[in-house]
């Protein structure tokens, strides 16, 4: 079997999880994923299976878009909603126009320091390995791209927003970039993957429905 699978995340599992689902269900012996969803995080991800998996590289390259909310006055350990959280200010002076004026200055090519609690590495270790351990090290920022932020919705103390931005870009540092730069902390509460590269949601296939199919059924969604 070869192809590509866009499966519809769900809340909980690891990327990781949802791939070893594939391979144990169907039997099949090479799958990958082309960009990794945090457990918190929903929305496309893109699955490879069996010769598309020597083409990884190619995919992840892609650009990402997500529809996401973050929450304004709280930092988190981990930056988003299922970190440890921790309310550090009142959010009673911040206005739209506060908010609209940090939005404006994360887009276009922007310097980001990954999170500690990322598979970054550090000397061989992934920082999230070091994060659990309590150490703490000192990553040099990384250059990416922010090509569409815009805001659809707030309502205090969260904020809404689309972001359409380059590989490598963590959507819960970008949160509390904005949210240092607004004097008042912020984390990612809620984070979809509307896009990777060309695929979308159109036609993804859930968990639910992959506990559901055979083999056939899985050849039947694969796009090539």
């Amino acid at each position: 079997m070869d192809g590509i699978l866009v499966v519809d995340k769900p809340q909980g599992p690891t990327s990781h999880d949802i791939v070893d689902l594939i391979r144990k269900r169907f039997g099949l012996k090479k799958v990958g994923h082309a960009g990794t969803l945090d457990p918190m995080a929903t929305g496309v991800l893109v699955v490879l299976i069996g010769k598309y998996t020597k083409s990884s590289d190619l995919f992840l390259r892609d650009d990402k878009e997500y529809d996401a909310t973050l929450f304004l006055g709280a930092v988190s350990d981990t930056g988003d909603a299922w970190g440890r959280v921790e309310k550090i200010a009142g959010t009673e002076n911040i206005g739209a126009k506060n908010i609209e004026e940090a939005f404006n200055k994360f887009t276009g090519e922007i310097e980001q320091v990954p999170p500690s609690y990322s598979a970054v590495k550090f000397k061989g270790k992934k920082l999230y390995e070091l994060a659990r351990k309590g150490i703490n090290v000192k990553v040099e920022p990384r250059k990416v791209l922010i090509k569409e932020l815009k805001i659809t919705g707030i309502n205090m103390p969260e904020v809404s927003f689309i972001v359409t931005c380059s590989k490598g870009t963590y959507i819960r540092q970008l949160s509390s970039d904005i949210g240092s730069l607004l004097g008042c902390g912020a984390y990612l509460s809620r984070l979809r993957r509307t896009r990777s590269g060309k695929f979308t949601l159109d036609g993804a296939v859930t968990v639910e429905e992959l506990k559901k199919i055979d083999n056939t059924g899985v050849e039947k969604r694969l796009k090539l």
